[in-house]
């Protein structure tokens, strides 16, 4: 449960991305799927950064973790947060904003994730509720959202490439809606999650990130994560009347509600992403068809 509603903070770095392209492994292969060498430690000086705060991280009732940047900024501090791009496909996009506009009904208070704008502003445009709410880029996170100093930098960026440079062509298939809501009971988020396709994929790359993560002393993830992209938040514990809301709007329409049967949408695995502080770092990227 993991893409949503703060910016990555202060940041020195600039916004331009650097590339890293996928060694991709063909799916007609036989089940060898090698491994990347095991990483070697980093130095002791990138353990224990100097005169960093260990922060506080927003996470879920069901253990995680939103992109709500709840630790405070320390000069030469940067978050770092490692995810799977995600772009919803025309189609899906017009399914799913007729989705959110039944929710936005009986559910008031609903905001576009990352954008503080009130869904019910977009209820009468339906164009603009597709474009704005979900023809953005939305996140998989495969990481906590953590502070990291400037000097340790480098080094958690070519250990991921190291880690994540063998990578298949996989189907996402985000098949089901769910609630989720942060510890502190502050925010609820609406959410697609992938509970099929795609999931023991994504499971092994966080496995991945968390060996990177805990050579630096980093925090890893949790032990049963639950991949998703977040559509929409709102302000305090409202878990219950939206559960029931999605609920009730799933069974009186399935084509649009999500189920083990029938997948909201599916998109292609693309690559892998790294934003520390405001640059974006190409952990990965697929070839093009």
């Amino acid at each position: 449960m993991d893409a949503l509603i703060a910016s990555y903070g202060d940041s020195s770095s600039d916004s331009d991305s650097e590339e890293s392209s996928c060694s991709s492994v063909a799916l007609s292969l036989p089940p060898q799927n090698p491994q990347p060498s095991p990483l070697s430690p980093p130095p002791i000086s990138l353990l224990t950064p100097p005169n960093s705060l260990p922060g506080t991280f927003d996470y879920s009732e069901t253990g995680q973790p939103s992109r709500v940047r709840s630790f405070p900024h320390v000069e030469g501090n940067y978050a770092l947060h490692v995810f799977i791009p995600v772009h919803v496909p025309p189609q899906a996009r017009k399914e799913a904003a007729q989705f959110l506009k039944r929710i936005t009904v009986n559910v008031p208070g609903l905001h576009v994730v990352d954008v503080d704008i009130p869904l019910d502003h977009l209820q009468s445009d339906d164009q603009k509720l597709e474009h704005v709410a979900l023809g953005r880029e939305f996140h998989i996170s495969l990481g906590r959202t953590v502070p990291i100093r400037v000097h340790q930098i480098d080094s958690v960026v070519t250990m991921l490439r190291q880690k994540l440079h063998l990578q298949k062509r996989y189907w996402i298939d985000f098949s089901k809606w769910e609630v989720f809501v942060n510890d502190d009971g502050t925010r609820t988020f609406l959410s697609m999650e992938v509970i099929t396709g795609g999931l023991p994929e994504i499971r092994k790359q966080i496995q991945a990130v968390n060996e990177v993560y805990r050579l630096h002393n980093l925090p890893e993830f949790y032990k049963d994560p639950r991949p998703h992209i977040s559509l929409a938040w709102a302000l305090g514990d409202v878990s219950d009347l939206l559960q029931r809301t999605v609920a009730d709007e799933a069974k009186k329409h399935p084509n649009g509600g999500g189920s083990l049967q029938r997948r909201v949408f599916t998109v292609k695995f693309s690559g892998i992403d790294c934003k520390i502080g405001n640059k974006t770092y190409k952990i990965c990227k697929m070839p093009d068809d």
